[in-house]
């Protein structure tokens, strides 16, 4: 089975939060292993970056606001390929000051979901709902319309 991993830094501590993370885990556990890890906040970017990418397993995508834009039709396919090859896949968000120069050229893709920022606690859920729904999308479920 396909490893899907989420490796975030620090933790979630509103509950509904970890609750929605968990129901889409629950959810993906049908596709693949999907596991999150969490790293604790550092002093800088550097110290963190180091543990982010001792965590960080197979094929990585930082989320980073320079990344490049998909639909979810095109990570389904870019998640596809992937494990068509059986490569594990590691998805990377930072801390509230952004990822590491280290950690984004480490990145095999760099991945953007919008402009705006978002809490990083929310951006687990949305992640986990998209990596959810690419593989809907591949198993041609009725989730994505």
């Amino acid at each position: 089975m396909i490893k899907v991993n989420v490796v975030c830094v620090g933790k979630i501590k509103e509950s509904f939060y970890r609750e929605a993370v968990e129901e889409y885990a629950k959810r993906l556990s049908r596709f693949c292993a999907f596991s999150v890890t969490e790293i604790p906040e550092c002093r800088t970017l550097g110290e963190e970056g180091g543990r982010i990418l001792r965590a960080a397993k197979g094929y990585k995508i930082a989320l980073c606001v320079e990344g490049e834009r998909l639909s979810s039709p095109a990570l389904a396919s870019r998640i596809k390929s992937l494990c068509d090859r059986g490569e594990e896949i590691t998805f990377i968000i930072g801390s509230s000051e952004g990822l590491s120069p280290e950690v984004k050229s480490a990145a095999n893709f760099r991945l953007s979901f919008s402009d705006m920022t978002f809490p990083h606690q929310l951006m687990r859920v949305v992640l986990a709902e998209q990596i959810y729904r690419a593989f809907m999308i591949n198993g041609g479920g009725e989730y994505h319309k």
